[in-house]
């Protein structure tokens, strides 16, 4: 069982992180937003970030957010310590299906609802590729009938780059080889799918389009079957099991915590260029798969953790076509006045922290 009062004084901690930060909030003053995926880890992120607007006053006039969700029970669960916010309301759709969306006038649209985990890559890619896709259509339609549009932002990912050269680091224009027919690819071209659309709408009917590429982010409220590797290494740890590596552990990723990153969002939304990618990621948080292994059990000495590693090949995401390397250049988004805050010995400990009794 998650320890829920745990997990909630951490998110609200998150959210008065991210307030703190000097950004023109007053711009959304008694504006509206409507958030896809509002049930997941970064919508729901956003969503109480929005709140936590209102409840510290920050603002003149409160935020109304709407939330659009495909399992309203499963949402339900997920936002029940901000479920009895009278700024919240959710609505259920599935934005798999090739339909207009109605966004009941909003004047903001956060598309963060999309399959992250690799899990549904095999079992569901029609249900990774729509949303990002079609979905994003759909949201862009709406909000350009809406009576005052001031943006959408399109929640993308740092896998649109595909299988770079190992270099330097990735700016927003450093795109490799990405191969449309393999199935993994679901989820990247999904996303560039949605980078497009939302990059011709602004273009053709000049509705303010907003573009973040996030790499690898964690916190409190990653599901336990997540399936990537720094989800399944912090759940050992929780579970109080030795960290077992089927690889070399060898590729390099980023890796940001949570508040910086939804910090990040909001600098780009209220700050950023339409239709220009930013990536959004912890530039200082570059660690090896097995120096990430290695600092998570050595976070907890008491629990006399190990990390096993089987056999020395390369790691399944080498094996299937994805950068052994996917290292952030963030010089565009700190430009705006960015910048990360929580290293990840202080950031994994303090998701950990949130799933323990």
């Amino acid at each position: 069982m998650i320890p829920v009062e745990r997990m909630r004084i951490t998110r609200q901690e998150d959210g008065t992180a991210v307030i703190a930060r000097d950004l023109p909030w007053q711009k959304l003053s008694g504006t509206s937003f409507f958030i896809t995926g509002g049930g997941g880890f970064l919508g729901g992120y956003l969503v109480r970030t929005l709140l936590a607007l209102n409840s510290s006053r920050v603002l003149d006039q409160p935020v109304r957010v709407t939330v659009l969700v495909r399992n309203a029970a499963k949402a339900r669960a997920s936002l029940i310590d901000v479920l009895d916010d009278p700024d919240l309301q959710l609505r259920e759709a599935d934005l798999s299906a090739i339909t207009k969306v109605e966004v009941a006038n909003s004047n903001y649209v956060i598309h963060a609802a999309s399959q992250a985990s690799p899990r549904f890559y095999g079992s569901d890619p029609v249900g990774t590729l729509l949303p990002n896709a079609v979905g994003t259509a759909a949201l862009l339609e709406g909000l350009r009938e809406s009576s005052d549009p001031r943006g959408l932002l399109f929640v993308s990912s740092c896998e649109v780059y595909g299988d770079v050269p190992r270099s330097s680091a990735l700016h927003e224009e450093s795109y490799g080889f990405l191969n449309p027919t393999d199935i993994r690819a679901c989820y990247a071209e999904g996303k560039r799918f949605g980078e497009a659309f939302c990059a011709a709408w602004y273009h053709q009917y000049k509705l303010p389009t907003y573009i973040v590429r996030p790499f690898h982010t964690y916190g409190p409220g990653l599901q336990e079957d997540d399936g990537r590797v720094f989800a399944d290494f912090s759940f050992n740890v929780v579970r109080g099991e030795n960290i077992v590596m089927n690889s070399d552990g060898s590729p390099r990723r980023a890796f940001c915590y949570v508040s910086d990153a939804i910090a990040g969002f909001f600098t780009v939304l209220l700050k950023g260029e339409p239709a220009v990618p930013y990536n959004v990621a912890n530039s200082a948080g570059e660690l090896s798969v097995y120096e990430l292994a290695q600092l998570l059990v050595n976070l907890y000495p008491e629990k006399r953790l190990s990390v096993v590693r089987r056999q020395t090949t390369p790691s399944a995401s080498q094996a299937n076509g994805i950068s052994s390397e996917l290292l952030p250049d963030t010089t565009r988004l700190t430009a705006l006045g960015w910048r990360a805050t929580v290293d990840p010995a202080s950031g994994f400990r303090r998701m950990i922290d949130a799933y323990l009794e």
